[in-house]
C-alpha cells in the first residue's frame, strides 16, 4: 500500500502485540526515553563519589542546580523534599517532547500486516506526549501528588476543610467550586500538553511535506522552544498547586 500524503493520526498507531499487550509507536518512544533516562541517572550516580568527574556530569549537575534554585523560589523549604518529583516531571516531559523532534521520528515506517493480502505502513516512532494516554497519566500523577502532600501536611480534616466548609452558604458554594477546580486540573494538564505538542507535530509534518527543503527548520526551532516551555509549565503548575495544597486556608 502506497502512502499518498503525510501520515497524521490523533491516536497512536498499533504496531504489534507482545504477550497480548498492544504495542503502539508512542509506547516504543516512551520505552526508549525511559531507557535513556535510566542510564543517565545511573551514570550521574556513579560519578558523584569520584574525584575526577566528566564534563557531562558537570553539565547535568549545573542543570539540576538550576532546576532546584528556580523552583525553590516557589516551594521554599519544601523544595528539598519535592525536588525528585518536580525535577523528574520536568526532565522526563522535556525528553519526551524533544525526542519527538529527532530525525526519523514519524518518518521511519513500519509494515503492519492486516492479513495475508493486506498491509499498510505506519510510523515506527511517534512523540509520546502526542499520545493523550501519556499526558493523562502525567496529569493524574501530578493530581494525586498534590492531594497526597496536601493531606500529609494538613491532615485529612484540615485538607478536606478547604472544600467542605458549612459555616455559611457562601463557604459551601466556594467549596463546591474548589472541588470542580481541583478535578478540572486533570483535564487542563492533560490537554494543554497534548494539544501543544500534537499541534507542533502536525505543523512540522505538513510543512516538511509541502516544502521539503529546509522550510521546516524555523518551525523546528520553535517546537524545541515550545517543548521546553510545556515541560516547564507542567512542572511549575505542579509545584504551585502543591504549595497551595500544603498552605492552611484562612
Amino acid at each position: 500500500m502506497k502512502n499518498e500524503g503525510p501520515h497524521i493520526s490523533i491516536k497512536p498507531d498499533h504496531l504489534f502485540d507482545l504477550g497480548g499487550f498492544p504495542v503502539t509507536n508512542s509506547f516504543v518512544t516512551a520505552v526508549i526515553v525511559l531507557v535513556i533516562f535510566f542510564f543517565v541517572a545511573v551514570y550521574y550516580n556513579s560519578q558523584v563519589n569520584k574525584t575526577k568527574r566528566s564534563n557531562f556530569f558537570y553539565l547535568l549537575q549545573f542543570m539540576f542546580k538550576g532546576i532546584y534554585n528556580f523552583f525553590q523560589t516557589v516551594l521554599g523549604s519544601k523544595m528539598a523534599e519535592l525536588f525528585p518529583l518536580i525535577a523528574t516531571l520536568f526532565i522526563y516531559i522535556l525528553l519526551l517532547n524533544w525526542f519527538g523532534l529527532l530525525p526519523g521520528v514519524g518518518s521511519i515506517l513500519y509494515k503492519v500486516v492486516e492479513d495475508h493480502e493486506h498491509f499498510h505502513f505506519v510510523p515506527l516512532l511517534r512523540g509520546n506526549t502526542t499520545d493523550l494516554n501519556t499526558t493523562l497519566i502525567l496529569a493524574l500523577v501530578s493530581f494525586f501528588s498534590i492531594q497526597y502532600y496536601g493531606i500529609r501536611e494538613l491532615g485529612v480534616g484540615g485538607y478536606l476543610g478547604k472544600f467542605f466548609n458549612f459555616s455559611s452558604p457562601i463557604s459551601i458554594v466556594t467549596g463546591l467550586l474548589e472541588i470542580v477546580s481541583e478535578f478540572s486540573r486533570i483535564i487542563s494538564f492533560a490537554f494543554r500538553l497534548f494539544g501543544n505538542i500534537f499541534a507542533g507535530e502536525v505543523t512540522l509534518t505538513i510543512i516538511a511535506f509541502l516544502i521539503p527543503v529546509l522550510a521546516s527548520f524555523p518551525f523546528l526551532m520553535l517546537e524545541i522552544f515550545v517543548g521546553f516551555i510545556q515541560a516547564f509549565v507542567f512542572a511549575m503548575l505542579t509545584a504551585v498547586f502543591i504549595n497551595l495544597a500544603t498552605t492552611k486556608s484562612h
